[in-house]
C-alpha cells in the first residue's frame, strides 16, 4: 500500500524560514522524503510558496514558471548593497521633494517588458558558484540584465518615505530589484522594506497554511483535505480518457491518436494540451497534439506503475 502523499500544498512561508526549511519542516510533519518546493522565497520575506509531494514533485518547474503576485513597502530615501533593509546602506538622500504623482509616474514607467540586472545578493549561479557568495567574499561581477514582464503595478498607499504596492509579474522578477531601480528613477534611491507574495500561479494566500496549521492537521488526520490533487494544476486543460485497448500505450508513454480516446474517432480531437485519465480516473499525463504527426505527445507523465 501506498502511504506517500501525492500533491501539492500551498504553505504560508513565515519570515525566518528559508524555502528549503520548510521543505525539512515538511518531512519532519508527514514522514516522507519526496517532497519539493516551487520557487525561492527569501527568509525575510513571506507568503504563498506551493510545495510538492510525491508525485506532485514533477510539477516542480511547471510552477515554478507561473506568474506571481505580490505585495511590498518600497523604502525611499535609502540604497543597500543588497537592495533590501538587511544590507549596508550605501547612500541615504533627501526625499522631501517627491510626491504620489511622481512615485505613481515612476512606478507606472516599469510595466510591460523590463530588462532586469540580478542582485550580487542572489542565488543565481556564474561558473558554478551562487553570486551571494560572491558578494560575501566582496566581489562584485557584472550581470546581464534579464528580460521580466511587470503586468500591472498598483499603488496602495504612500506615507513617506515608504510606498506600499502590489505587483504583478512574470517569474524570475526580483522584487527588491525593482524597488532599487524605482528609487533610482525617482532620484532618490529607495530599497525593499517588506514583501508578500499573494499569489503564486492559482495558488493564493487566502488558501496557504502555515507550517503549524499543517501539523495540527496531521495530528489531527485532517492533512488531505489541504491536499491539492496533481491533475488541479491543469484544470483548464480539456480531459481525455483513453480506450482500454489503448491503456497500455499511454501508460508507457507513447504517442497516442485521436482513436485512442473514448468519444473521439479518428479526425476529432482537442487541439493544445489536454489531460489524459484511463477509464478508472486515474491521471495519467499532460499530452499535446501535434498537427504534423496527426497524434498526441506526452508533455509530462504522472502515472507510475504500481
Amino acid at each position: 500500500m501506498d502511504d506517500m502523499i501525492h500533491g501539492i500544498l500551498n504553505v504560508y512561508k513565515e519570515k525566518g524560514y528559508t524555502s528549503h526549511d520548510v521543505v525539512a519542516k515538511l518531512r519532519g510533519i508527514t514522514g516522507q522524503r519526496k517532497i519539493g518546493h516551487t520557487g525561492t522565497l527569501d527568509p525575510d520575506a513571506e507568503g504563498v510558496l506551493p510545495v510538492c509531494l510525491g508525485r506532485g514533485t514533477k510539477l516542480c518547474d511547471l510552477l515554478t514558471d507561473r506568474d506571481k503576485t505580490y505585495e511590498t513597502v518600497l523604502l525611499l530615501g535609502r540604497v543597500t548593497d543588497t537592495q533590501d533593509i538587511s544590507g549596508t546602506v550605501l547612500k541615504s538622500q533627501d526625499i522631501s521633494g517627491i510626491s504620489e504623482e511622481s512615485v505613481r509616474a515612476a512606478t507606472a514607467g516599469f510595466v510591460g517588458g523590463y530588462e532586469q540586472i540580478p542582485p550580487m545578493y542572489s542565488a543565481l549561479k556564474v561558473n558554478g558558484k551562487k553570486l551571494y557568495e560572491l558578494a560575501r567574499e566582496g566581489i562584485e561581477i557584472e550581470r546581464k540584465a534579464r528580460a521580466v514582464k511587470i503586468y500591472g503595478i498598483d499603488f496602495i498607499s504612500m506615507e513617506l518615505p515608504r510606498v506600499k504596492l502590489r505587483v504583478q509579474c512574470s517569474k524570475g522578477t526580483y522584487i527588491r530589484t525593482l524597488c532599487h531601480d524605482i528609487g533610482m528613477k525617482l532620484g532618490c534611491g529607495g530599497c525593499m522594506e517588506e514583501l508578500t507574495r499573494t499569489r503564486a500561479g492559482q495558488f493564493t494566500l487566502e488558501t496557504s497554511l502555515t507550517l503549524s496549521e499543517i501539523a495540527l492537521r496531521k495530528q489531527e488526520r485532517r492533512l488531505m483535505d489541504a491536499v491539492i490533487p496533481v491533475d488541479a494544476v491543469f484544470e483548464d486543460y480539456p480531459r481525455l480518457t483513453v480506450r482500454k485497448d489503448w491503456e497500455k500505450t499511454a501508460k508507457n508513454g507513447n504517442p497516442l491518436p485521436g482513436k485512442a480516446f473514448a468519444g473521439m474517432d479518428g479526425a476529432d480531437h482537442c487541439r493544445g494540451n489536454v489531460r489524459i485519465y484511463d477509464e478508472s480516473g486515474q491521471f495519467l499525463s499532460v499530452s499535446r497534439w501535434r498537427e504534423e504527426r496527426d497524434e498526441y505527445h506526452i508533455i509530462k507523465m504522472f502515472y507510475v506503475p504500481q
